[in-house]
């Protein structure tokens, strides 16, 4: 499974961003998505995360009501949706998928980031 972000890059205050996740390889053995950020300095944190249907979405309180995760999986995509934005979510988005092979093998795979830069 191959992960390509983009959509990053750098926005005022209050303003809106979309981040997208394509996928392409082994596409069938992805179940739950995931983004995930790291701020210099600090630890690689989970941002949102959405189950394989996208029936279920679960967020980091700093973002609940701002932020909006989704995807298509007819278009092997996964989406961030960045509303009012603050700061402090300047940090380097990670787009991550959680798959399952035969014999419940499981594999996190990683996009190379995008940057989202917030100026004050």
């Amino acid at each position: 499974v191959q992960l390509v972000e983009s959509g990053g890059g750098l926005v005022q205050a209050g303003g809106s961003l979309r981040l997208s996740c394509a996928a392409s390889g082994s596409t069938f053995s992805i179940n739950a998505m995931g983004w995930y950020r790291q701020a210099p300095g600090k630890q690689r944190e989970l941002v949102a995360a959405i189950t394989r249907t996208g029936g279920s979405t679960n967020y980091v309180d700093s973002v609940k009501g701002r932020f909006t995760i989704s995807r298509d999986n007819a278009k092997n995509t996964m989406y961030l949706q960045m509303n009012s934005l603050k700061p402090e979510d300047t940090a380097v988005y990670y787009c991550n998928a959680h798959a399952i092979y035969l014999g419940a093998r499981q594999y996190d795979y990683w996009g190379q980031g995008t940057q989202v830069t917030v100026s004050s």
